[in-house]
């Protein structure tokens, strides 16, 4: 058993090999059962956490709106884990508090992957952000990358900062008030566009942002399209807001949604590493 809390639990250079084998493979699987446990709404992370188990032959059991369950009684998350525990062999946990994984994994006898935690970490969404670098470059390391958006906030991007700064340059964009303890550039510069290999956009996190401020004052323009490495590829985890329009997504640039095709297969992979070793 392993949980994966940060991106510190996965072992990245092994994990991007796995997956390129473990991708059409045929391996022996042993029926196991899943619990999608989310506290927050998402469509991307459940949805290829479900496709991901059921493509290896695991069932799910989900509970997608906690309002309906015992939660809405006062029940701790802590008991929420000890009673899961008894049903299922794995629970990814999404939750709006930073830390829970974290409190979850002390008291769960069975692997926690953490789907998201508050302004915390998201592992997983870091595996498939780097393994679609992994499958454009090549590599993972001695690239130059910017990140723009918010960084305060945004919990994709702790993960990936976490994983990638001892590996490659990176540059960060974000308005003053997002821009957390980056160092940040408030507007995309040319220069850096233009040695830029990897640009990864995030939006603004309203629902964490203590103003709850409506329009942010940032996003990838068309400017910026006509100045950005013309080898470079962008990434954003979504859902996306006014930072990023689909005027974009025609151009060969745009790999985002290769992202999240490569969710199920990340996802997969993880499911049957701490579940079949």
């Amino acid at each position: 058993m392993k949980h994966i809390v940060s991106i510190d639990d996965i072992d990245i250079d092994y994990d991007l090999e796995a997956i390129r084998y473990f991708q059409g493979s045929d391996e022996l699987i042993i029926q196991r059962t899943i619990a999608n446990l989310f506290y927050e709404p998402s469509t991307r992370t459940s949805s290829s956490f479900y496709a991901a188990a059921r493509k290896i032959g695991y069932d799910v059991l989900s509970i997608n709106n906690v309002q309906y369950s015992s939660v809405v009684k006062g029940e701790t998350l802590e008991d929420t884990i000890r009673t899961l525990e008894c049903y299922v062999d794995c629970i990814v946990l999404r939750h709006n508090i930073t830390g829970a994984a974290a409190r979850a994994a002390a008291v769960s006898s069975v692997p926690i992957i953490n789907a998201g935690d508050g302004e915390g970490e998201h592992p997983t969404q870091t595996l498939l952000d780097l393994y679609t670098i992994y499958e454009r470059f090549g590599r993972i390391d001695d690239l130059n990358i910017v990140v723009m958006g918010d960084l305060k906030y945004g919990r994709t991007v702790h993960s990936l900062v976490r994983a990638l700064a001892s590996r490659c340059h990176i540059d960060y964009v974000a308005p003053s008030e997002l821009s957390g303890e980056y160092d940040s550039r408030e507007i995309l510069e040319s220069k850096i566009a233009e040695k830029c290999d990897v640009l990864y956009v995030t939006r603004a996190q309203r629902e964490r942002h203590p103003a709850n401020h409506g329009k942010m004052e940032y996003g990838f323009t068309r400017q910026n399209a006509s100045e950005l490495n013309p080898n470079a590829i962008v990434l954003h985890p979504f859902p996306r807001t006014e930072e990023l329009g689909d005027w974009f997504d025609s151009d060969p640039r745009a790999r985002y949604f290769d992202q999240i095709r490569n969710g199920v297969l990340v996802r997969s992979w993880l499911l049957y590493k701490v579940l079949s070793g």
